[in-house]
């Protein structure tokens, strides 16, 4: 009687266990699990066929130390992670230039860019008019015609002498937005602008005093002085820079007789007296160009007037590296002027970069 009990127990202690490996199963086909999500399976293998890669609908995702792969139905649609590029091609100090890499996404589809200069503790992001701004707005997603295709675009408002960190997403639909790439960063400039003078018969930067000799002006005779003004600039403003120019005079003035040489814009030539300058010669080693600016920009026995207030002599409408502007002093006395040795005038020559 004992015995028939112990064996019934074991029985259904039995009947229980395969109770709890059996799984749904038909003829043909076999669930093998209940959960959801958890069906697929990563590097399957049989004897004659190998996945390598994920396989079903795994849950979480596949990933290594420098790649990622996802899982399911919603990462297959989700767009290609795109690549951002940024740089300072021109010693800007308030733009950069940005070039997005679409990976192969389609021309539909459209792409935001994140900027930081705190590593992402805090982001703005790439505005349609390519500026930054902290609210993100549809028009903050482009297409990749939109962000300049492989000539990029140039980022602008930005600080000077200031890391810039970028990332980009991609979306392509509902639903589809991809992770952001890998980041991307680089710096604006300061702001510069350098100016140097020099006095010499040919190009050169001196030292003070800058002194200019006319020599002795000989009644009648256009002189023109054997040293030469040159004005050395570079800046990077982004609308160029202006040099201006000025006498304390206004023209060869002698303390001792009292008398002027007065400066106008004219054809020395035609006068009996007077003083003026010119700009002899411009060039740049790159931007720019500068110009020389009127009534100075003559040759010949022409003069531009030398004003006491300061005027524009020399220009250039955007940066430019090692830009040098020559002037020459020409002047004129009669046989009415009276002679002296103390004729002189004081020139301020001031550049003003336009940043």
């Amino acid at each position: 009687m004992g015995g028939s009990v112990n064996w019934q127990t074991v029985m259904v202690w039995l009947s229980s266990l395969m109770l709890l490996a059996t799984l749904p199963a038909s003829t043909n086909y076999k669930l093998n699990s209940y959960g959801f999500g958890n069906g697929g399976t990563s590097n399957s293998a049989s004897t004659n066929y190998r996945v390598n890669g994920l396989a079903g609908e795994q849950a979480g995702s596949g990933s290594s130390t420098n790649y990622k792969v996802g899982a399911g139905e919603n990462y297959l649609k989700q767009a290609n992670v795109p690549i951002v590029a940024i740089s300072n091609p021109s010693n800007w100090y308030d733009k950069l230039q940005l070039v997005l890499d679409p990976q192969n996404n389609p021309s539909d589809a459209t792409f935001l860019v994140e900027i930081s200069t705190d590593g992402f503790t805090t982001t703005d992001y790439v505005q349609d008019d390519f500026t930054v701004g902290t609210t993100l707005v549809s028009t903050d997603y482009m297409t990749y015609s939109e962000l300049g295709g492989a000539t990029g675009v140039t980022l602008r408002g930005l600080t000077p002498s200031t890391v810039y960190s970028v990332k980009a997403a991609a979306l392509r639909g509902s639903f589809t937005e991809s992770q952001f790439g890998p980041v991307a960063t680089a710096s604006t400039v300061n702001t510069q602008l350098s100016f140097a003078i020099g006095v010499n018969p040919t190009y050169a930067i001196t030292s003070p005093p800058y002194q200019v000799s006319m020599g002795n002006l000989l009644a009648g005779s256009v002189v023109t002085a054997s040293n030469n003004i040159w004005l050395t600039l570079s800046t990077n403003a982004d609308n160029g820079v202006f040099i201006f120019g000025g006498g304390q005079y206004g023209g060869l003035n002698s303390a001792s007789t009292g008398h002027l040489i007065s400066s106008t814009s004219v054809d020395l030539s035609t006068q009996s007296e007077g003083f003026g300058e010119q700009d002899s010669s411009v060039t740049q080693t790159s931007g720019g160009p500068l110009y020389a600016v009127a009534p100075y920009n003559v040759s010949g026995t022409n003069v531009g007037e030398d004003f006491v207030d300061l005027d524009e002599v020399f220009g250039a409408n955007s940066p430019i590296t090692t830009g040098i502007g020559e002037i020459s002093l020409l002047a004129k006395s009669s046989t009415m002027t009276p002679a002296s040795s103390d004729y002189s005038e004081t020139l301020t020559e001031v550049a003003a970069g336009q940043f």
